[in-house]
């Protein structure tokens, strides 16, 4: 008997762009970033609600096309998003049947033109035609732009859990085209800095500090203070991703989720009715209070997170954390063993121990954890800042 061992690294190049206006015929970004071989196919998929919120934008896409020599639209379809897409396999189909029907090949390209459960669903089926079509994806919500749409997951969801079906596949390029960012609703925009403060917690405690000091802004939504979170947030999830040594998640380590544990069942007992950006500002509360009472953070920092995403008109309760099974165990927990799972192993959850660092746990108190969620709906229903201080006692 014999045994033979290869080593096979390959090389990746994620490529980040930040502009405005895509596809006005003077921006030359995406005519530069594309590679043609003389002549590439452009398949585009375009959420359904960027489409009624641009409805010049397909004419543009079109005209752009036409004058930018090398690339050939084959076309343009228009398909529903929001979490919806994710449950429902007919959007994952239209990508391998029009994949299929326009003769796309692997030096073509799909782009994805949406939020961040559409790019998920689009990346999944590029992935998997022709076990690989190079993508292009176009976040276009504060959420998509900061965090997952600069990431290299692909998925849907299956068996009621989150991203059970999926792919790890680096995509060709993102372009987060600011241009679409300020058209969405004041919820969306808003909600997704969340994952600014997450991965400021988890990265990068200077950044968190700029969070803090243009917390008025951001609450605003004001453009320019919009813009720069989006951007240095995207930054970093992005670098984490290529140089944290771990990109397609091989180990049990997952930073990035910081929060996410309780945040991805909160999401499947509300039916999603809760956003996923919603169901992470409280699952970043619940275990910013824990690392607090775990000794790991200090009182005063925990403070300042929970003040943040309170300025931040984030949410930092919902009652789904009450809901118990037959035993009286609350329902919540099971998201501690859906994560392990997810991964395999041991379970591995991110903790605080100060602003911009982490420290991973393979044990959380469940007992130590109902309290911080009492600690949560007290906060949360506090009005006045001497309330707030009292809920910390």
């Amino acid at each position: 008997m014999t045994e033979h061992d290869y080593t096979i690294s390959l090389n990746y190049q994620h490529r980040i762009r930040f502009t405005r206006n895509a596809f006005d015929e003077g921006n030359r970004m995406l005519a530069r970033l594309l590679q043609t071989n003389g002549r590439a196919k452009v398949l585009i998929f375009l959420e359904d609600s960027v489409a009624e919120a641009f409805p010049k934008l397909e004419g543009e896409m079109q005209e752009y096309f036409s004058s930018t020599p090398g690339l050939e639209l084959k076309r343009i379809i228009v398909a529903p998003g929001a979490e919806i897409c994710k449950r429902d396999e007919k959007v994952l189909h239209s990508v391998w049947d029009a994949v299929n029907e326009e003769k796309i090949d692997r030096h073509s390209y799909i782009f994805a033109i949406g939020g961040g459960a559409f790019l998920d669903v689009i990346g999944f089926g590029a992935a998997t035609s022709h076990r690989g079509v190079r993508l292009v994806r176009f976040p276009t919500t504060t959420l998509s732009q900061d965090d997952s749409g600069v990431g290299v997951k692909n998925g849907i969801n299956a068996f009621g859990k989150k991203n059970w079906l999926g792919s790890f596949a680096v995509p060709y390029a993102v372009v987060n085209d600011f241009a679409f960012l300020h058209t969405q609703p004041e919820n969306v925009r808003r909600d997704g800095l969340v994952e600014a403060v997450k991965v400021a917690l988890v990265r990068d405690g200077a950044f968190f500090d700029w969070l803090e000091d243009n917390v008025q802004l951001l609450a605003m939504l004001k453009p320019h203070a919009l813009e720069e979170a989006v951007e240095r947030s995207a930054i970093l999830h992005a670098e984490h991703i290529a140089q944290g040594g771990d990109p397609f998640e091989l180990g049990s380590s997952r930073p990035l989720d910081y929060g996410h544990w309780s945040a991805h069942k909160l999401e499947q007992l509300t039916d999603f009715a809760l956003t996923h950006a919603q169901a992470v500002s409280i699952g970043v509360g619940l275990d910013t209070l824990y690392s607090w009472r775990t000794g790991r953070l200090s009182e005063n920092d925990a403070k300042r997170v929970l003040a943040l995403l309170d300025g931040l008109k984030l949410p930092l309760y919902h009652e789904c954390f009450e809901s118990k099974n037959v035993n009286g165990r609350r329902v919540i927990f099971d998201g501690l063993e859906e994560f392990r799972e997810h991964l395999g192993g041991e379970l591995t959850v991110l903790l605080l121990r100060d602003v911009g660092q982490g420290e991973d746990v393979h044990h959380m108190d469940e007992a130590l954890l109902e309290y911080c969620m009492q600690m949560l709906k007290k906060y949360s229903a506090a009005t006045t800042a001497d309330e707030r201080e009292r809920v910390f006692g």
